[in-house]
């Protein structure tokens, strides 16, 4: 039986700021940012915007009405959750009008959430063959402004319908997971701010995926010649080519300058967006879909990593047609209103965050589908334009 990915959307906010811009308000090199961490752009979110309405807005660039009455379960990963107790799944699901005899959950695990909601879903259409899982990946990355994270920030969401017979990516059988407990990277229940030792979560990165690529080689037989591409979480696009270097070595021959040229298109949307925590391995599964030449058949290797720490490594077949079940990131990205860092700044401080009390957003700049309109006795407010 074919299980795998059908269909694959992204969204983020309407604004971003200039990488450029944002060093020079720090007093820092532009090339620190741009070739050091290797990142352009970073998307910004305005207070009428969270982690469910990015969510619903990715799921809903998927949805038809034949389709909605056909998923039977969603399956939110998040590590920018809106309540300790209610699943984000329950808010995305009521904004997407979704049918009550569904099943709902909200999946943790830091970066690595989504492709634990991946596994699930993929067990669950296993056992039954005529269901469709929704699996989002939505999150917002905050370090806090003039900390040595913030250029690291970023904000969206990825929507994958999960099913047989997937027109882009068939799962192949054999997985790798690889786990510890260690504080690279957290945010305590009282902070709206990450926390992260940069250095020590890199080197953890690197050696969980040469972890767990080396144990799936040992599974499989399988050699680095074998794969088209090897993608990985992408938290900045630096940290993806430290990751396959650390496989490669010194290698220069025609597979290292392959998986390097494939690397390298998967990083497009990233360097253009930033951090998604969850979505981040996805994102640069569509921007590799989106920005190199491809063949049916490409077998591709996939590494997901969740500080705390989880790592993963899978493949992917990839199928005839795909093009045609991914909606076009470039041209959405190119819509979006660039930012002052003053403007930046306001809308990160003005974030609804951990308060208590009530609060009602000016939503007339917002022209979302779904909007986050405030807070009151204690209870989100959400809105569908």
């Amino acid at each position: 039986m074919n299980i795998g990915i059908d269909q694959l959307a992204f969204s983020t906010t309407d604004y971003y700021i200039d990488m450029v811009d944002l060093a020079k308000a720090r007093n820092v090199d532009p090339n620190k940012y741009l070739i050091g961490i290797g990142q352009s752009k970073q998307a910004v979110v305005p207070p009428t915007q969270d982690a469910v309405t990015l969510g619903a807005s990715a799921a809903a660039k998927l949805l038809t009405p034949t389709l909605k009455k056909e998923i039977t379960t969603v399956l939110v990963a998040t590590e920018s959750g809106v309540d300790n107790s209610k699943a984000a799944a329950s808010y995305v699901k009521h904004l997407l009008d979704l049918p009550d005899f569904i099943r709902i959950v909200e999946i943790k695990q830091a970066c690595y959430g989504a492709t634990a909601a991946l596994i699930m879903a993929k067990g669950l259409v296993a056992l039954n063959p005529q269901e469709k899982v929704l699996v989002i990946g939505t999150d917002i990355a905050r370090y806090g402004i003039n900390t040595p994270g913030e250029v690291t920030q970023g904000a969206g969401a990825v929507a994958m319908i999960i099913s047989t017979n997937p027109r882009i990516l068939k799962l192949n059988q054999t997985s790798v997971s690889y786990s510890k407990d260690i504080m690279d990277f957290w945010r305590p229940l009282y902070s709206e701010n990450a926390m992260v030792d940069g250095h020590y979560s890199t080197q953890v990165f690197i050696d969980f995926f040469k972890n767990c690529f080396g144990r799936y080689q040992q599974q499989t037989g399988m050699q680095l010649n074998d794969f088209d591409a090897i993608l990985t979480h992408l938290p900045f696009t630096k940290m993806a080519t430290k990751g396959l270097n650390g496989l490669l070595g010194d290698r220069d021959d025609k597979v290292a300058q392959r998986l390097r040229t494939s690397l390298k298109a998967s990083q497009v949307y990233c360097r253009e967006v930033g951090n998604l925590y969850t979505g981040s391995l996805y994102l640069g599964l569509i921007s590799y879909l989106q920005n190199a030449p491809h063949h049916a058949g490409e077998l591709i290797g996939l590494f997901s990593y969740g500080s705390g720490a989880e790592g993963e490594f899978f493949t992917g077949t990839l199928q005839p047609g795909f093009a045609n079940q991914i909606n076009d990131v470039q041209n959405d990205l190119n819509q979006r209103q660039k930012l002052s860092i003053k403007q930046y700044e306001t809308m990160f401080n003005n974030q609804l965050g951990l308060q208590e009390k009530d609060i009602q957003f000016d939503t007339s700049h917002d022209k979302s589908h779904f909007i986050l309109t405030g807070q009151k006795n204690h209870q989100r407010q959400y809105q569908v334009n």
